[in-house]
């Protein structure tokens, strides 16, 4: 099994930035990690992904302030929000997923909150 645990949350200004950390119990043999969110009252969404290759992938509505990253020596994935938005508010969840002997593993998340 993989464990999840999240980091970083917070409450920032509209403008600031903020560091998501994702440390996972083992980054062996998962072949893709990223970050989603749910806001109250909306469906969990993709905000960013990686994959084992290091290729990544945004949604468009966080493309150019937020970066996603990998350390696989840390077991650690993170997000770097810059330019943050009050309608970024949102629980953030890390994800790990593996195609090979298929599994799907979810952290507890993180709050987010970006005033105006």
């Amino acid at each position: 099994q993989v464990q999840l645990v999240e980091s970083g949350g917070g409450l920032v200004q509209a403008g600031g930035s903020l560091r998501l950390s994702c440390v996972a119990s083992t980054i062996f043999n998962i072949n893709i990690m990223g970050w989603y969110r749910q806001a109250p009252g909306k469906q969990r969404e993709l905000v960013a992904v990686t994959t084992s290759g290091g290729s990544t992938n945004y949604a468009d509505s966080v493309k150019g302030r937020f970066t996603i990253s990998r350390d696989n020596g840390k077991n650690t994935v993170y997000l770097q929000m810059n330019s943050l938005k009050p309608e970024d508010t949102a629980v953030y969840y890390c994800n790990a997923k593996r195609t090979v002997y298929v599994g799907n593993w979810w952290g507890q998340g993180t709050q987010v909150t970006v005033s105006s």
